[in-house]
This record gives structure tokens, C-alpha cells and sequence, in this order.
């Protein structure tokens, strides 16, 4: 069977401006996949070549194995996008303006208005139904941003960093929707900036940087990807005394070593090797230390590595 989401080589550019040059990337029946990237890497542009509305300069997207042409019905039918950007109108009811969406998707009469109802219970907004969204808080909006691109019971939902600027019993709310579709076998892509929110949904994690992929991996095999999987943190009780750092580099398994406001850092590529090794070191010269703590890289220290710490304003 062809994966749900097959993107080939995709390639957008505006004007002298390339936002996309090769984006290549595969999601699988009931699979989440994170797509992740600074801001101007490329992913809103991406996300709109997968769902039809921009035509790619180059490259393909493949449905079921059926390519992509434009906004077609095919697109419509199979695709259902949830925008960053919130697309309901403030003074109409909730109900109505799923009523509209689903318009869009070409439905009707008693169809329409029973998939209204099982979006709208879906999302827990049920009672709310007859209320003007410009009553909604924040989190209600993105809750009915999102039952409205699944009015049609689309195979593929792509979700454009969809809980921006939200509660926190929200974005739980939408994380227990999003596993929910997942395990109803839909297909999803998933962009954000919040490391941890693809830590905890992502089956898989495509990168992109520049306008192409630079990893794409589970969360665990992305953490191969880090010049040390372990980070010993040491509260220094004082000084840490000359030469301490270069020897601590020196160390067989000390990927790096830095002081920073009394707090001694280690990176490690063995912690069950290194971290002797390293008070060790420090009983051998004297120093004096209050707590230590042992970590374990994430998906930021991956991402950051990866794309580096320059501001992308």
C-alpha cells in the first residue's frame, strides 16, 4: 500500500526568494509526524503545497498514490486543513459556521448537520453551538478550528501550529483529539514550535531548515544525532579553580565541559563511564560541590544543534 502522504521533492520559490527548494517526506496510515523548523525554514510554504492551495515550482504530492493537481477535489475530499491563522467568522454562531465549511466540502441537509454535531462533540464544544464565536475564549476558537477541518472526515489533516496562544487545559484537549484521530487511523501532520509537544505526540519528526529536510527520524533516533547523550550538571560550592575545564574536556568520555554561574556542565557520551570519571577529577583537585544531576538530551538540544542558536526574525 503507498503511504497516505507522499511529498516528492517539493520546490517553491517567491520571486528571488526560495522558501522551499527539496522537501521529501512520507506519512503513513495513523501516523503523527511532526514538522519542525526555525521561523523562514519553510514549513507554512509546505504545508500549503501538501494541501493544494500553492502549486509547487517542483516536485510532486502523491494521495494514496494518486498525485496532487492544485485545490482539486481530490484535495478536498481527502485533506483537511486546520490553519494557523484562525478562519471562522467572530459573529456567527459556532454552528453556523461549520454549516459554511461544510458547504465548501459539498455537504448537506441531514449529512451536514450530523457531522456538525459529532465535530462539535468531539471537540466538547456541544453546548456552545448556538453561541457567537467572538464569546469564545482563545482555546474554544482552536478547538472549532479544528472541527472544522474535519467536517468531511478527511484521510490526512494537517494542522499548522495549532495551539498557539492557548490554555494549557486546551492544548491537552487538543493533544487527546489529535491522539483520538490517530487512533481512528488518520494520517496527520503536525507543525509547532513547542519542542515538547512533538516529544509527546510525534511518531516521527521531519526537520526542515533553509528550505530542506535535515532530519527526519523518531524522537529517539534523533537523539543519536547529539554529540553526547548525557549532561552532568554539578553545583560547584565554589570556585572551580584553573585548569579544571581543559582537564574535564580531556576526559575519555566528556564530549564538553563548561562553568557557568557556579554550575559545572559535562556532556557525556557515557554517563555510567563519565560520570565517575568525573568526580573523580573533581575529589583529586579539591573541589567542592553541593548537588549533581544527570540529564538526558531532548528534542530542543537536538533542534538546536541541528539549526543552530541564531534569532530567525
Amino acid at each position: 500500500m503507498p503511504p497516505v502522504l507522499d511529498a516528492r521533492n517539493l520546490r517553491k520559490s517567491f520571486g528571488s526568494l526560495t522558501a522551499v527548494s527539496d522537501v521529501s517526506f512520507t506519512v503513513g496510515a495513523g501516523e503523527l509526524v511532526g514538522l519542525l523548523g526555525p521561523n523562514g525554514a519553510g514549513k507554512s510554504t509546505t504545508v500549503g503545497m501538501i494541501a493544494g492551495i500553492l502549486p509547487p515550482d517542483a516536485g510532486e504530492v502523491r494521495i494514496n498514490g494518486q498525485a496532487l493537481r492544485g485545490d482539486t477535489d481530490l484535495a478536498k475530499a481527502s485533506i483537511g486543513l486546520v490553519p494557523q491563522d484562525l478562519a471562522l467568522f467572530d459573529e456567527l454562531p459556532a454552528r453556523e459556521n461549520l454549516r459554511f465549511f461544510g458547504a465548501l466540502y459539498g455537504l448537506a441537509g441531514a449529512a451536514l448537520e450530523a457531522t456538525i454535531a459529532s465535530s462539535l462533540a468531539f471537540v466538547g464544544l456541544a453546548d456552545r453551538a448556538r453561541d457567537k464565536v467572538k464569546t469564545f475564549s482563545g482555546g474554544m476558537k482552536r478547538r472549532l478550528n479544528l472541527a472544522a477541518g474535519l467536517l468531511h472526515d478527511p484521510q490526512l489533516v494537517l494542522l499548522d501550529e495549532p495551539t498557539v496562544g492557548i490554555d494549557p487545559q486546551s492544548r491537552n484537549a487538543i493533544f487527546d483529539n489529535l491522539e483520538a484521530l490517530r487512533a481512528r487511523g488518520k494520517s496527520l501532520v503536525y507543525t509547532t514550535h513547542y519542542m515538547e509537544e512533538a516529544e509527546r505526540l510525534c511518531d516521527r519528526i521531519v526537520i526542515v531548515d533553509h528550505g530542506r529536510v535535515i532530519a527526519n527520524d523518531t524522537v529517539r533516533g534523533l537523539y543519536g544525532l547529539l554529540p553526547a547523550s548525557r549532561r552532568l550538571s554539578v553545583e560547584l560550592r565554589g570556585e572551580a579553580g584553573p585548569g579544571l575545564v581543559d582537564a574535564l574536556r580531556a576526559l575519555p568520555a566528556a564530549a564538553s565541559a563548561e562553568v557557568a554561574d557556579g554550575v559545572l556542565s559535562v556532556a557525556l557520551d557515557d554517563l555510567a563511564a563519565g560520570a565517575p570519571a568525573v568526580l573523580s577529577l573533581l575529589q583529586q583537585r579539591g573541589v567542592a560541590y553541593d548537588h549533581v544531576v544527570s540529564e538526558r538530551g531532548d528534542l530542543e538540544t537536538v533542534f538546536l544543534t541541528l539549526t543552530g542558536r541564531t534569532l530567525r526574525d
